[in-house]
């Protein structure tokens, strides 16, 4: 078949690529002028099945009253007039309760563990070099009850096939010795062993790179205004770029647009929860000889992340709910910079930080959307917020699966029509 994809992200490039593999004609059509450059830009370059628990747990809202009002809180909500906000934000609730909770983790988890094993077949067959590090993730704990709820959550996840190893404050300091100017602070972690790091916008250039060498058409700096319907199905995509509006068509269309998804299936009558969360990061280059971490940490009562990429180290996290603002919010980058001085009081770096933020589109669930719609050959892979990096090429794969009639392998609550 001929295959639109709309989007060249980490999501929609690892869609592109298993299509191709399975013998489409694909073309990606993005606004940039190069592949991962809006939300896989500057993330946390983790691939962390060990995240599957949702922010929407029976835990979380002691924690929302906590937050509230707090510029540099972990979760920022700015009340908007917007409908879709509020719907989006009752739903969140619901999805909060146990039952929800238990299923969203098995969804996801599901789906993480899928997509690590697919990235680790590619990496190997095609040697792909996005500065990986295969050490694990060790999440870290500053705050007792914080301890106590991850290790109920690990007993959950254990129960699904994922094991987190739960350590006492020296062990963390023992496995990610740069951790030893913290120690004081540390009242525990955990290790997931099997999971990774690397940098996602690497990933995608070097992947759409093979992709273009393997026949994927890259239609870049073009901008999608609509999707066209007639009779029930998609008749095209109306694009342009430097010329006039030209009608893009195809036999099946993937939309892949992260945040913007919504914004554009909403006039053939597909409605999706999702909503963007501004999500922050900084890129610090280490000085010669700088005791940084190898290992990837996560730091969960502050909800971010921490990677080493080659000699950089990347700090990423929070989430903003100010809908498709992208302003730099310098508050919150000073929390960055303020908790990672806490953890490496020693810390040496050279040159200017580096500030970022992206857009994650969030579902209330924390589950994506991938399948298809009531439109046949209109179908969605989007909707992964925080773990788009961690579960692309899973979701790119089981995409092509269900395109080409085959059932994937995840347990995973697919899309049908």
């Amino acid at each position: 078949m001929k295959i639109l994809v709309l989007g060249a992200g980490v999501v929609g490039t690892s869609s592109a690529w298993y299509l191709a593999a399975a013998g489409h004609e694909v073309t990606v059509i993005d606004r940039q002028p190069g592949a991962g450059m809006e939300t896989s830009f500057a993330n946390g370059g983790q691939i962390s099945a060990s995240h599957a628990e949702p922010w929407a747990n029976p835990h979380v809202l002691p924690r929302l009253l906590k937050w509230l009002g707090r510029a540099d809180a972990p979760l920022l909500w700015h009340w908007r007039a917007d409908p879709a906000q509020w719907a989006w934000g009752l739903r969140f609730l619901l999805e909060c309760l146990p039952g929800r909770t238990q299923a969203n983790i098995n969804a996801i988890l599901a789906m993480a563990l899928y997509s690590r094993q697919q990235l680790q077949a590619l990496r190997q067959e095609l040697a792909l070099d996005y500065q990986q590090l295969q050490r694990g993730i060790l999440h870290i704990y500053t705050d007792r009850n914080e301890l106590a709820g991850a290790m109920q959550a690990a007993s959950v996840m254990a129960r699904y096939g994922l094991e987190r190893q739960m350590l006492d404050a020296a062990a963390c300091v023992a496995l990610e010795p740069a951790l030893a100017g913290a120690s004081h602070l540390l009242v525990g972690g955990d290790y997931t062993d099997s999971d990774e790091s690397g940098d996602a916008h690497l990933f995608t250039r070097a992947l759409a790179e093979r992709a273009a060498a393997a026949g994927v058409t890259f239609r870049h700096a073009t901008h999608i205004e609509r999707i066209a319907a007639a009779s029930g199905r998609v008749a095209g995509v109306v694009v342009h770029d430097d010329t006039a509006p030209a009608l893009l068509t195809a036999d099946a269309y993937v939309v892949a647009l992260g945040s913007y998804s919504p914004l554009l299936v909403r006039p053939l009558g597909v409605s999706l929860p999702i909503i963007p969360a501004k999500g922050y990061s900084v890129t610090l280059t280490l000085a010669d000889g700088a005791i940084a971490p190898s290992v990837s940490l996560t730091d969960d009562e502050r909800k971010l992340v921490f990677s080493r990429l080659g000699n950089r180290l990347r700090v990423a996290g929070t989430a903003e709910f100010n809908g498709y603002n992208l302003d730099l919010n310098p508050v919150r980058c000073q929390a960055l910079i303020n908790r990672t001085k806490q953890l490496f009081p020693q810390l040496d770096i050279t040159g200017e930080p580096q500030f970022w933020c992206g857009l994650r589109p969030a579902t209330p669930s924390n589950v994506p959307f991938v399948g298809r719609t009531h439109l046949p050959n209109l179908w969605l892979n989007t909707g992964h917020g925080t773990l788009g990096w961690t579960m692309a090429c899973g979701s790119g794969a089981a995409l092509a699966d269900l395109i080409g009639g085959r059932r994937p392998a995840p347990e995973f609550p697919f899309l049908r029509g």
